[in-house]
């Protein structure tokens, strides 16, 4: 069964979009097959994925036949349409055979009202009990039919209904960051909102309507898989100094709000398991299996992997459909040291999402043992 991870922060310009991708394409590349999901929108990832530039394509994959996007896959909940819900036909990724996209719609905004009456409602309105369990059931069925080990979901950044779902109904959750005062206020705001998500799916997963549904409630209880912080300058091999300084206050922000929330609410994964998928990091910080709760809940605060600014490479990758750590000579289209200082750059960028999937890997990997 695949691992449904959600990249989530309500906060904007984190990077969810290129952590999605980068991340989807390394996996791949480690043998898995991934199924990357546009749930947001703006439909950045799947421009991007696809190389669409205007409204036209869009509207062009839209009125294509079949089902092949995220909306018309759940159109037969939202819409009540006599049909059940069928496996999205993804688009294929030029240059990656393990991975696929699940395309967005902008439409799918107009779902998120519905959603939210449903999930208020549902217990005791039959008529929506289908809604709540049907994005978690499409994305099962799609990754069914490609075989996938992974669906990463690429949210919006809002606290709204589809949100809600999208993490409460997946396995792990990933929270990406950027350096800033945003990111730091972000992490009082989130211990405040994931607890109530978490509570409300309790509530759903006892609902027997929900459970005798068509499309079922999913019994899940997602996980912190951790941060990533991103997109920061670099001076002298290390980060400059005003964006060092938010990167230790978000640090202490998940180490003092967010740990203690999802501890309290069963949603972090064993100590132990976060220790094994980083021990030369645990050495560093001398946790060990008797270590106290509370450098646990530090070593835990420290983000799974740390990227600086993309510079140039964000642009090209965006305009070739590559990942900014396997671009070719002719795609970046330089020459001589400015083209040695990017290779090299690309290289540490290949070492750093190798790293970030191999972590993601045996956290997800070994949860199922505990």
């Amino acid at each position: 069964m695949a691992k449904q991870i959600a990249l989530f922060n309500h906060k904007g310009g984190v990077g969810k979009t290129t952590t999605t991708f980068n991340l989807g394409w390394m996996l791949a590349n480690k043998g898995k097959k991934v199924i990357i999901v546009d749930c947001d929108p703006q439909c950045n990832l799947t421009g991007m994925v696809l190389g669409f530039k205007d409204a036209k394509r869009f509207a062009s994959m839209y009125g294509s036949n079949g089902v092949t996007n995220i909306r018309e896959g759940l159109a037969p909940a939202f819409e009540s349409r006599p049909a059940p819900i069928e496996a999205v036909n993804c688009e294929s990724i030029d240059g990656q055979s393990n991975m696929h996209l699940l395309p967005g719609h902008i439409g799918l905004a107009e779902y998120e009202v519905p959603l939210g009456i449903a999930q208020e409602l549902s217990g005791s309105l039959v008529t929506l009990q289908n809604l709540p369990g049907s994005l978690h059931y499409l994305f099962s069925k799609t990754a069914d039919k490609y075989n996938a080990d992974f669906i990463l979901v690429d949210m919006s950044p809002s606290l709204g209904p589809i949100n809600q779902n999208l993490l409460t109904t997946s396995d792990y959750f990933i929270v990406p960051m950027f350096p800033d005062y945003f990111s730091a206020m972000a992490t009082e705001s989130l211990a405040s909102i994931l607890p109530k998500w978490s509570a409300w799916a309790k509530q759903g997963k006892k609902s027997p309507t929900l459970r005798d549904a068509i499309y079922p409630f999913p019994d899940k209880q997602p996980k912190f898989l951790g941060t990533i912080i991103q997109n920061y300058r670099i001076k002298w091999k290390a980060p400059a100094k005003a964006f060092q300084e938010w990167i230790e206050e978000i640090k202490r922000g998940v180490e003092e709000r967010i740990i203690p929330i999802l501890r309290e609410n069963d949603m972090l994964l064993p100590d132990e398991l976060y220790m094994k998928a980083r021990p030369d990091e645990a050495v560093q910080m001398h946790v060990n299996f008797f270590s106290p709760g509370s450098v646990y809940d530090s070593f835990i605060s420290q983000p799974l992997i740390q990227l600086s600014d993309f510079n140039s490479l964000i642009a090209l990758s965006q305009k070739h459909k590559a990942p900014i750590f396997d671009l070719s000579d002719d795609q970046i289209g330089q020459s001589g040291v400015v083209l040695a200082n990017t290779k090299a750059s690309m290289q540490r960028f290949h070492a750093l999402f190798a790293e970030l999937a191999e972590r993601i890997i045996m956290l997800t990997g070994n949860a199922d043992s505990y």
